[in-house]
């Protein structure tokens, strides 16, 4: 590669997502809190200060520090320590900036390194590791990209990516031990090759007294251990494209080294999110069909454990509430006033948990779930909302279908998203009456809608997933306009789940790992002890919300319930917890390791009691109490975002 290539790598499209972006990527936590300096023939080659990340999509609530490149013997080292109280959020506490701590990171569990130069704002840099996690953007403020990336160059084998020019790859050798997303029938996902690392780091490499050298925090540390890793079979499906770019934008299905999830998924209860743990009261007044008086209420300040596993497990979780039939039509009248407004929308919302709706009211009332319509909202409100909505959907729709064969041929973007739209359309739910055969019409309107939703949401875009998302929707109200702006409103919800730099999954899969080391913890630690903290084997579960796990019927079902924020807005990560619990002597007695467990998560697809598992969910939502609320960061989808205009953090990364 020519030193000047690394100059070329402007990418003008990514200055709004740098300015919009919130970039808590995955927050890294550790055991240690002890800072070194280089010594016994380590050698920094590589110092910048001012390099900063984001937690918040806010460019003043940063959080400044020091990048190093360390040289030991023939390995190469890469550290970023925070600065201590240089954050200009007061509410950023020093343990707030310990969990974005880098430290001591080996080139070699480094797969690549994109670099984002946009016309207006600072340069930035995104590292994935070989596990497929990437780590919060890092901002230049003072510069120095240039100077990172050809430091590098002189001590590793750095090569720009075919696929994508602003992606340079570390060590790429074209390795064959790679992972595949196919297993989870995502498609288009790819995962990055993976190959082992056997560098071991002097632990005396950063002995430097960096509090006196750089006011530095202390505390949090990434340890590195030695990664060993094992091939693993490539699934091949030639039907589906392969592209980098695509990788950064789903989780990447691979092996962490035991001592780095270990990091990752820390058992460090102060994880940031949570100024103190409450004890959780276990609450008795349900309707339960069984009680047992080994429901004791936690007493202990130390552990935030509720209660212990096995006594939980002696329940079998019985004691939520039964679940109702649906919400039936003439039920659902006692819910309104005479102009049709809701009256009490937390009893509707609670009624709807316990028991879905009848089909022939989804079209009603998924609406209101979604936020379209307003409880408040009158009949005639709604109508009037409803065609108003529709003009302005006929406007966007516009946009597209009024560019001529010779625009599109000079519009790159339009092109290989709707190329990428109508590849999936033909591949979403065929089996389904509604979607079925040959130039069926109802596909043409799901690639229309999710065209005309790229164009109101240019910086997101499309992305695999989106289809089916959109499929039972559009099913349900069975009208275009209709069907996209309630798909609108559930974008607004799961938006982040298609991030490129993937935050909104790994703050989900880091939730779900807090909770079953709170609800589970002889799974969790089994967990730990085969490599599989890192949860991506619930992946396809929280990227299309069960939609693959379950009938149509019942993923109907299902998503209405969740939509309902009753008793959670987090209950997904709940219903995660009971069917891994459901399935955890299998799990443990047969000792999965990951591959086993990924193949086995992915059969137990058409196989989901879904009443029991809701009912296990909700058991485990009140077991938690506010202990596990603390343990979901806050923002974590689908909360929903506050409406400044900045919730959509990144565009779409193939285009």
């Amino acid at each position: 590669m020519l030193e000047s290539e690394l100059h070329d790598l402007s990418d003008d499209a990514d200055y709004a997502a740098s300015q919009q972006q919130g970039s808590a990527s995955m927050m890294l936590q550790s055991d240690s809190a002890k800072q070194s300096s280089p010594r016994d023939g380590a050698e920094i080659v590589f110092l910048k200060d001012n390099v900063a990340i984001h937690p918040t999509q806010f460019a003043s609530e940063r959080i400044s520090g020091r990048l190093r490149l360390i040289k030991q013997s023939s390995s190469l080292f890469m550290t970023w320590i925070p600065y201590k109280g240089h954050s200009s959020d007061a509410r950023l506490s020093d343990k707030d900036r310990n969990l974005y701590t880098i430290r001591e990171v080996p080139f070699t569990e480094i797969r690549s390194i994109r670099r984002h130069t946009p016309a207006l704002g600072w340069q930035y840099i995104i590292v994935v590791l070989s596990s497929g996690l990437a780590y919060p953007p890092l901002y230049f403020y003072s510069g120095g990209v240039k100077e990172f990336l050809a430091t590098i160059k002189q001590h590793v084998l750095l090569v720009r990516s075919a696929e994508d020019a602003n992606v340079f790859l570390v060590n790429d050798f074209q390795n064959t031990l790679q992972r595949t997303l196919s297993s989870l029938e995502l498609p288009r996902a790819v995962p990055l090759a993976c190959g082992p690392s056997n560098m071991s780091f002097d632990e005396s490499i950063l002995n430097e007294n960096q509090e006196r050298a750089d006011n530095g925090v202390n505390n949090g540390s990434f340890s590195v251990t030695q990664f060993h890793g094992r091939p693993r079979q490539k699934v091949h499906d030639p039907a589906r494209d392969l592209s980098i770019q695509v990788l950064e934008k789903f989780s990447l299905v691979t092996k962490f080294a035991r001592e780095t999830t270990s990091q990752l998924f820390g058992e460090n209860h102060s994880n940031g999110f949570s100024t103190s743990e409450r004890r959780t009261h276990i609450q008795t007044n349900l309707d339960h069909p069984k009680k047992s008086s080994n429901v004791v209420e936690n007493t202990s300040d130390e552990s935030p454990v509720a209660l212990d596993s096995q006594e939980f497990d002696n329940l079998s979780l019985v004691w939520g509430k039964p679940r109702q039939p649906p919400l039936g039509s003439e039920e659902w009248i006692t819910f309104l006033d005479s102009e049709g407004r809701v009256t009490d929308s937390e009893a509707l919302r609670k009624r709807v948990f316990y028991g879905g709706l009848d089909h022939k009211l989804r079209n009603e009332v998924w609406g209101l779930l979604l936020g379209y319509y307003p409880y408040e909202s009158t009949y005639a409100e709604r109508e009037f909302l409803k065609s108003i909505k529709k003009s302005e959907y006929e406007n966007i729709k516009n946009q597209w279908q009024s560019i001529s064969p010779a625009q599109a041929k000079r519009f790159t973007k339009f092109r290989e998203r709707k190329g990428l739209i109508e590849k999936d359309v033909v591949r979403t739910d065929r089996s389904l009456a509604f979607y079925e055969g040959d130039d069926n019409p109802n596909v043409n309107v799901l690639r229309d809608i999710l065209l005309t939703y790229s164009f109101y949401n240019f910086d997101l875009g499309y992305c695999q997933g989106m289809s089916d998302l959109l499929s039972p929707i559009l099913f349900v109200m069975d009208d275009e306009s209709e069907a996209f702006w309630c798909f609108v409103a559930l974008m607004e919800r799961l938006g982040p789940n298609f991030n490129r730099d993937q935050n909104g999954m790994h703050s989900q899969l880091f939730a779900l790992s807090k909770l079953v080391e709170l609800l589970d913890s002889p799974l969790h630690n089994y967990f730990k002890q085969r490599d599989c903290l890192n949860y991506f084997f619930c992946f396809r579960w929280i990227l299309i919300q069960f939609k693959r796990e379950l009938e149509y019927e019942k993923t109907m079902r299902l998503w209405e319930v969740l939509w309902t924020h009753y008793p959670s807005e987090h209950l997904h990560l709940y219903v995660c917890v009971a069917i891994l619990k459901r399935y955890r002597s299998k799990i443990m007695g047969e000792e999965m390791d990951f591959d086993t467990l990924l193949k086995f998560i992915n059969e137990l697809s058409g196989h989901i009691d879904l009443d029991a598992t809701l009912r296990d969910a909700e058991a485990l939502c009140i077991c938690a109490g506010e202990n596990g609320a603390a343990r979901i960061p806050p923002g974590t989808p689908p909360s929903l975002p506050v409406d400044d205009g900045s919730f959509y953090t990144l565009q779409d990364e193939i285009l």
